[in-house]
């Protein structure tokens, strides 16, 4: 069963990296312009957010056992719908599908892991799960999907993720019967889910779309972020209502763990995320690698993870260590890394990159496993299922925060940048004249009339790379500096929390 989970959640793994691989083989095929196919991924992506919202409401209806079962035949049925689907708009709405089994898939085997295994078995059962869930999606699907785009074509990562979600249900239904809360029926909130909806679709196109259109100065940008903003402070305010059968049920922050560690999974998501986005994008657009060798930068970074994730669990479990304790050291190290990597220039390759991806690699494994524990470990069987669902809500949110926010750094440090060291570039100073003449020595064989306007564009062409390069070296540091950030905050809400805990016991 363990196995047969963490192969589903690598299909949904596969299925939510797909477009960030394929998306210029795939807007070829499918003829799309850039506003048809941004809405591959905030369909993907709001669907997702839904779906974890929804899970708990399915769970309590159908059971988890089935909810399960259904959900992963869905998400490979729908995965090979999108390998044959030509069309765009039936793109969209078969991404649409994928991303809802997907998010209930998630939060489903997570919630039907913990309540199958005793809790001194959890470490090693989490780590497995985190290995389809979080490490594949950072490290090993984007060489593999890589690698078909460079050999094969995108409609082959869909048929991968095929694969696994089908010998992914055969394991689930051959485990037989799981063990999990009894189900209950309720009502749907109809009213609070549709709000949900306009709100995660109205957000996740503003996150992905914001920095394309410069944010607020694009009309469309401004409305959708209010309308989203406006329909999830109205979600919030029906969840604190009193009334029976709520979509999602907030008191699982009353226990001062999981409401920590919501909060670092937040910054967790948006270091995992942004960093999973913006190595792959220095290497392919700086250094010219291809998919496949910005995939082999990345891969043994995933090994580390895996190493790490299962260090931690070896010491949850065998020397009664809380799992508080290895989360320092874990940031710690992601900062070092991440430090590392903001040295990175235009002639790095992946020698010089290794050793700061292999440390990226062990910090998340420090962090993540232990932050799913404090969180969910302790909660009641019967909001656990709740407690995962905003649980996975919080990690994805940081990350799509933390992917548009390096979007926006890296676009607006670009352009300051090139302004910057173009103002440098005067005709008559000694240090210009000299680059222009050691160009012109390069191009031998080139007419001498042209040879000055040739080293001049080349000159250029070098001041542009160099701009690229200062911000991508910005959002490196930038990362590592969140934490930096962070720490004080997360310090005081977590003594504000055991204030609170004093005064007060959990529901």
């Amino acid at each position: 069963m363990i196995v047969g989970i963490g192969l589903a959640a690598l299909a949904e793994a596969v299925a939510s990296t797909a477009l960030s691989t394929g998306r210029l083989d795939m807007i070829g095929d499918t003829h799309a312009t850039p506003d048809e196919f941004a809405w591959l991924d905030v369909a993907f992506v709001s669907a997702k957010f839904t779906g974890f919202a929804m899970t708990p409401w399915l769970v309590n209806r159908l059971s988890g056992a089935v909810t399960l079962r259904a959900t992963t035949g869905l998400l490979a049925l729908f995965c090979g719908l999108a390998a044959l689907t030509p069309h765009v708009d039936l793109l969209t709405a078969i991404r649409v599908l994928q991303g809802f089994a997907g998010g209930v898939l998630l939060v489903c085997g997570q919630t039907v892991l913990f309540q199958s295994f005793h809790p001194y078995r959890q470490p090693v059962v989490q780590s497995f799960f985190a290995m389809g869930a979080v490490v594949a999606p950072a490290a090993f699907v984007p060489l593999t999907s890589g690698w078909i785009i460079d050999s094969w074509s995108w409609n082959w990562i869909f048929l991968t993720a095929l694969a696994a979600g089908v010998v992914a249900l055969a394991l689930i239904v051959a485990a037989g019967q799981l063990k999990e809360a009894d189900a209950a029926s309720g009502g749907l909130d109809w009213p609070c889910l549709t709000l949900l909806i306009v709100s995660a679709v109205a957000l996740t196109y503003v996150l992905n779309q914001g920095s394309r259109w410069n944010w607020l100065e694009e009309s469309r940008i401004v409305v959708l972020a209010s309308v989203g903003t406006a329909a999830l402070a109205m979600v919030v305010l029906s969840l604190f209502g009193s009334h029976k059968d709520k979509l999602i049920d907030l008191s699982v922050f009353r226990h001062q763990d999981f409401a920590f560690a919501f909060l670092v999974s937040f910054v967790a998501g948006f270091a995992l995320n942004g960093s999973a986005y913006i190595i792959p994008s220095f290497a392919v657009s700086v250094l010219g690698m291809t998919a496949t060798e910005a995939g082999w930068l990345l891969l043994p970074s995933g090994f580390l993870f895996i190493a790490a994730l299962f260090l931690v669990a070896l010491l949850l479990r065998f020397t009664g260590l809380p799992p508080i304790a290895t989360v320092p050291f874990g940031v710690l190290i992601f900062m070092a890394a991440m430090w590392m990597l903001s040295q990175s220039n235009g002639q790095s390759g992946a020698p010089d990159m290794s050793l700061a991806i292999l440390l990226r690699g062990v910090g998340l494994g420090l962090l993540f496993l232990s932050l799913t524990l404090i969180a969910l470990a302790g909660l009641p069987q019967a909001t656990l299922v709740f407690g995962v669902a905003l649980f996975n809500v919080g990690r994805l949110a940081g990350g799509q925060i933390g992917v548009a926010s390096l979007q926006t750094l890296i676009d607006h440090q670009t352009a300051q940048n090139l302004s910057v060291l173009a103002a440098t570039i005067t005709n008559g100073r000694p240090a210009v004249i000299d680059r222009i003449a050691q160009i012109g020595n390069l191009l031998r064989g080139v007419e001498t009339a042209s040879t000055q306007k040739v080293a001049i564009n080349l000159l250029g062409r070098q001041i542009a790379t160099q701009a690229i390069v200062i911000s991508y070296e910005t959002a490196f540091l930038a990362i590592a500096m969140l934490f930096v950030a962070a720490a004080p905050v997360l310090i005081a809400y977590k003594i504000v929390l055991g204030q609170f805990a004093k005064h007060s016991t959990p529901a």
